[in-house]
């Protein structure tokens, strides 16, 4: 399955499940990601880290670590 780490600028894909943990995973959605949100990728650093996206209408930066977490399709 793909990760949002992978995702690439400009394309939108649909979160399909989170793989974290407690307090991770409860951050994370938290922040509105849950099943079925559509994330678009914005922008990627140049090193990878961080990545911007743009969640239910706000921009959000998220680790890479934190992307890898996110399952996407």
């Amino acid at each position: 399955m793909k990760t949002l780490r992978e995702a690439k600028c400009g394309e939108t894909t649909s979160v399909v499940r989170l793989t974290g943990e407690g307090a991770v995973k409860r951050r994370i959605m938290d922040m509105g990601i849950t099943k079925g949100t559509e994330i678009f990728v914005r922008k990627v650093a140049p090193l990878g880290d961080p990545i911007e996206v743009t969640v239910r209408g706000y921009e959000l930066s998220l680790r890479k670590a934190d992307a890898g977490m996110i399952e996407v399709k």
